[in-house]
C-alpha cells in the first residue's frame, strides 16, 4: 500500500480517504494533512482502487461499491501497526464511519475516533435518503466538521436528525462542502480550514 506521509513518526496516526471526485494529492486533502502535520499528528493519506487505477491510466470511472471500500478501508486499519483515527473527506468520511460501525472487536480496538470533514448526510437534492442510521452504531469517538451551507447536509438539515448527542460537531460558518465561505461573509478559505485542523488536532491529542 502506498501512503502520502505528514508529520512527526511519534504522532497519532490518522488514516485519511479522499472524497469521491478527487484523489489524495487535492488541494482539500494536503491543506488538512499538512496543517495537521504541523501540529504533531502523522497523516497516511491514500487513494481507493478506483482512484489508483484512475492515476494509472487517466480514465474516469465512479467509486467502488461501498461494501468494497468498507473492505479496503478495513485491511488498511488491521494491518496498521499503532491505534489510528480514521476518516475523511466526504465519501471518505462516509465510508469510515461505515468501517468503525461495523461490529468487529479487532477493529474497535483498533480505532481510537472517526474524522468526517464534509459528511454526506445525504446525496445533493435528495435530502430524503439520509446516510445516518449506521452513525448510532460506532462505538469510537466521532468528529464532524461541517460547513453550515453544505448542501450535503447543512446547520438547517443536520438540526432536523436524530444523532447521537456525543457527536463532536465544528460547524464552520458560511461554509459550503469544501468549507468554502462567500465573499461576503467576511471569512476567507484559508481561515476556515485552519479552524478545522486546531479543532481536528485537539480531537486526536485528547
Amino acid at each position: 500500500m502506498e501512503y502520502i506521509i505528514d508529520g512527526p513518526a511519534d504522532g497519532p496516526l490518522f488514516l485519511f480517504a479522499h472524497g469521491a471526485g478527487a484523489d489524495a494529492n487535492s488541494d482539500f486533502m494536503n491543506a488538512i494533512a499538512q496543517g495537521l502535520a504541523e501540529q504533531g499528528v502523522r497523516v497516511a493519506r491514500f487513494n481507493f482502487p478506483y482512484m489508483q487505477q484512475r492515476l494509472i491510466d487517466g480514465i474516469r470511472r465512479p467509486p467502488n461499491r461501498a461494501p468494497q471500500l468498507v473492505e479496503f478501508f478495513s485491511e488498511l486499519v488491521r494491518d496498521a501497526k499503532q491505534p489510528v483515527y480514521i476518516g475523511g473527506k466526504s465519501m471518505g468520511g462516509r465510508i469510515a464511519s461505515m468501517v468503525a460501525a461495523q461490529n468487529d472487536d479487532e477493529l474497535n480496538e483498533k480505532i481510537k475516533g472517526v474524522i468526517c470533514l464534509g459528511y454526506p448526510f445525504h446525496p445533493q437534492a435528495k435530502p430524503e435518503k439520509l446516510r445516518i442510521d449506521h452513525l448510532k452504531d460506532i462505538k469510537a469517538p466521532l468528529f464532524i466538521a461541517q460547513g453550515t451551507r453544505d448542501k450535503l447536509g447543512s446547520l438547517e438539515d443536520v438540526a432536523s436528525y436524530e444523532l447521537n448527542k456525543e457527536i463532536n460537531f465544528l460547524w464552520l460558518e458560511d461554509g459550503d462542502h469544501d468549507f468554502k465561505p462567500r465573499m461576503k461573509s467576511g471569512l476567507t478559505h484559508k481561515e476556515l480550514i485552519h479552524s478545522a485542523i486546531i479543532q481536528l488536532n485537539k480531537f486526536c491529542i485528547t
